[in-house]
């Protein structure tokens, strides 16, 4: 399965395992909460997608590449010990507690939430000395005399061995104690991922026009080469500060992220190019409804160019989609603190500073205890940042309620500038590749269209602010999709 289905398989596992009877106890008792254990290459998202799982739940996560620990740190340091047998006192060989329960103990205390994910990766890849430690952990859920705390589920990650040399094999013992989930690389899940993670979109396009580069690992007479899902995700965020600062992207930067040289160097290649078109067809005046004159040009060119068009116009969207959902949560959550500020003052601004104080506290608070997504994040800063500036200007309620209006009106002019760039894209794509034998157009409004239709964002735009080209398009294309389906089930029915 996909990185997706896994992650759908994980979540609904830690689900049932943490779902309550009338009683308060757990459904399925502890001890038949079986480990979960992901098998599949390295660098395709195991780690990130246990955060968003998570994140999505409301429950802790600690994690921890088993690899880093010894014996002696996993299951705790021996000390001596006095107890009494029979009336006799003995020196008995007790552990300290090892630190990983430690640290779960210790995010507990933290969050204030008692459930939650120990998550531990490579775990077929630990020593000789520490591998009888972690089958006991499997089968028992244990670390030396210290048990895990209920409520919290083992979910572990390893390597296939052609991926890794120091993999050991489990028994059948220990197999037979956990749910393995078996992963392989899709770039068309990671693709969902990526456009909801904002990567850069020369490297989504990229990958589109060669799939097969998204994951390769190869070991040849010049030694091992490889390129992974989390290679091209951290290059994408080194490329946006470097644009951001101007300072080249070119082989020398890809190579040291895609350790395939041949790969490196043909995407740095195709990046000067998306750089091109991006100038060249100037994609702001597109989105603003001023089409280029030369539309024969576009229409002849290579398919890979063409592709390269529309990767563009979806990533230019895809960031207004993005600004979208995040101006929209940060004014619902100012809309319910200057609510409250109305019913509780009539002299806003210092009530407004503390408000802002105590968001940012809650800010180090709930990173400090892991439960804060990037993306949370930056929603509570903006809120903080626009509460500080509002204190600075108001003085009574009525301004209050002036800047919140003003805020509003804003942002809705901001929305139908995103939708108004939304139907001249559709507008652009049917002027330069328009199709009239086909009810849905061209093929390019096809994919187009396909990739707005799969990804978060984009579907949340539309569905929430709606948009007549993206509905008359969809419409379209289920009809031809129809259309094509009974003249299938024709040919079947006349052969």
């Amino acid at each position: 399965m996909n990185i997706d289905q896994a992650k759908e398989e994980v979540k609904n596992a830690v689900r049932a395992y943490l779902e309550k009877d009338d009683a308060g106890q757990y459904e399925i008792p502890v001890e038949r909460q079986r480990p979960i254990l992901l098998m599949g290459p390295p660098g395709i998202g195991k780690t990130a997608v246990m955060e968003q799982i998570a994140h999505e739940l409301g429950i802790n996560l600690v994690a921890y590449t088993i690899t880093h620990h010894t014996r002696q740190s996993a299951i705790g340091l021996p000390m001596i010990s006095e107890k009494e047998f029979g009336g006799k006192k003995y020196s008995v060989t007790e552990y300290t507690m090892s630190e990983i329960i430690g640290a779960v103990y210790e995010q507990i205390e933290k969050s204030g939430i008692k459930e939650g994910i120990l998550f531990l990766d490579e775990i077929n890849c630990v020593s000789e000395t520490l591998a009888p430690t972690m089958l006991q952990f499997l089968q028992y859920k244990t670390f030396g005399s210290h048990k895990l705390p209920e409520g919290f589920i083992i979910v572990t990650a390893g390597n296939p061995p052609q991926y890794n040399k120091s993999v050991r094999d489990f028994d059948i013992v220990t197999l037979d104690r956990v749910r393995q989930i078996n992963i392989e690389e899709d770039f068309e899940a990671w693709k969902e991922y990526a456009y909801k993670a904002g990567v850069h979109g020369s490297i989504v396009a990229y990958l589109e026009i060669k799939k097969d580069n998204f994951y390769s690992i190869k070991t040849d007479t010049d030694g091992r080469s490889f390129v992974t899902a989390r290679g091209w995700e951290d290059l994408s965020r080194v490329i946006k500060v470097h644009e951001k600062l101007g300072i080249p992207v070119d082989e020398n930067l890809t190579v040291q992220y895609l350790q395939n040289k041949d790969i490196a160097r043909d995407f740095a290649t195709y990046y000067e190019l998306y750089q091109r078109f991006y100038e060249l067809y100037k994609i702001p005046d597109i989105l603003e409804g001023r089409f280029p004159e030369d539309k024969k040009a576009i229409r002849e060119g290579s398919f890979d160019e063409k592709l390269s068009i529309i990767g563009l116009l979806t990533d230019k969207l895809m960031d207004e989609f993005k600004e979208y959902s995040r101006d929209q949560a940060v004014q619902k959550g100012l809309f319910d603190i200057v609510k409250e500020c109305l019913e509780i003052t009539t002299k806003p601004g210092e009530w407004l500073i503390q408000r802002a104080k105590a968001i940012r506290v809650k800010i180090e608070s709930d990173l400090d205890a892991g439960l804060l997504g990037r993306e949370d994040e930056r929603i509570l800063r903006l809120e903080a940042s626009a509460l500080e500036v509002c204190s600075k200007t108001i003085k009574e309620t009525s301004d209050l309620k002036k800047w919140f209006n003003d805020r509003e009106t804003l942002r809705q002019n901001r929305v139908k500038e995103i939708g108004k760039h939304l139907t001249n894209s559709f507008a652009f794509l049917e002027q330069t590749f328009g199709d009239e034998q086909s009810l849905s157009g061209s093929q390019e409004m096809v994919i187009f269209l396909t990739e707005l239709s799969k990804a978060y964002y984009s579907l949340k735009f539309v569905r929430e602010t709606g948009n007549e080209a993206y509905y008359e398009y969809n419409k379209l294309l289920l009809l031809n999709d129809r259309r094509q389906e009974l003249r299938d089930m024709a040919e079947k029915l006349v052969f």
